[in-house]
């Protein structure tokens, strides 16, 4: 089957209906976003995906994904693509979380292109596939972490935040070495953030990890160590 429209078409009409046009340029100026808002703040955009999804289920892997394309490639309203990242992302479909779906998250985190959707799809969609194929999906990792957008390298940085015990040191250390000289702004925050989370199973290989890499930037450094004495 193809996309469901009636899905996409329940989605539209829910973020209009919860609408709030006095908060819409508030959160358009917070994000910098060039796509207008609704004003749904995520409360009542997960009650409506709540809603709309128990009505609306799809009923094989191709719905699934072009149906995700179709909400996130013809979205109006930022609320429409984080409703697409909603769907891709719903128990309902946790078995087709797999390396076949890597183009689609590809997409969605190149074409975003800022952190309020590729942070989510890094630690909760590309990270659990990672856990689970690791054998297939590391390597694709690695060439993110060295490729020349810096969003798919932020994705290999921090898709592992979250991981606990499970993490790729491997991925990690190549990931981090890969953009430690990078100026940008959300790679040194990510940097840190991915080591301030696996210091919280592993604070003394973090702090033997900032001691080897005098080349972190400050700011990496500083998030890195920012919970250990």
């Amino acid at each position: 089957m193809g996309v469901d429209k009636a899905l996409i078409s329940a989605v539209r009409t829910g973020l209009a209906a919860r609408a709030d046009p006095v908060k819409a340029p508030a959160m358009q100026a917070y994000m910098k976003s060039a796509m207008p808002y609704r004003g749904v703040a995520k409360p009542g955009r997960a009650a409506l995906m709540k809603e709309v999804l128990a009505a609306h289920v799809l009923p094989d892997r191709a719905s699934f994904s072009t149906t995700v394309l179709a909400l996130w490639r013809e979205a109006e309203f930022r609320e429409e693509r984080y409703a697409a990242i909603d769907l891709s992302g719903h128990r309902a479909y946790r078995r087709w979380q797999d390396p076949d779906l890597l183009g689609l998250y590809e997409e969605l985190i190149v074409d975003g292109a800022w952190w309020d959707f590729v942070d989510e799809v890094a630690i909760r969609r590309v990270g659990p596939i990672l856990r689970e194929y690791r054998p297939e999906v590391a390597p694709v990792l690695l060439c993110w972490a060295t490729g020349p957008d810096r969003w798919r390298r932020r994705t290999a940085v921090i898709c592992q935040v979250s991981a606990k015990t499970d993490v790729d040191r491997t991925l990690l250390t190549t990931a981090i070495e890969a953009n430690i000289d990078d100026p940008d702004f959300f790679l040194r925050k990510g940097i840190g953030w991915a080591l301030r989370d696996h210091a919280k199973t592993a604070p003394d290989w973090v702090r033997s990890f900032v001691r080897d890499h005098p080349g972190l930037s400050p700011l990496s450094t500083r998030e890195a160590l920012k919970n250990l004495t």
